[in-house]
């Protein structure tokens, strides 16, 4: 798996990756990860939802309201 994954872990890129992950529903291997990046996964729980707002609050965008009207603004749902 991990010559699979090119020797570097598959979130963060960097190597050499050391930590199995497994889906935590199913047991079922993933990959190899660091353990920053699995430990994360586990604190957002794997839920796909919380990573995706997760990503969009580290970029800046989760919270940015956008004008849709004079005085009228939208959050990112």
């Amino acid at each position: 798996m991990i010559v699979d994954q090119g020797g570097v872990r598959v979130i963060c890129r960097e190597g050499p990756a050391e930590h199995v992950d497994r889906d935590h529903r199913t047991g079922k291997v993933r990959g190899v990860l660091c353990f920053s990046c699995n430990a994360a996964l586990g604190h957002l729980k794997d839920r796909p939802d919380v990573i995706r707002r997760a990503a969009a609050y580290v970029e800046g965008n989760l919270w940015n309201p956008t004008l849709v009207a004079q005085g009228v603004y939208r959050q990112p749902s």
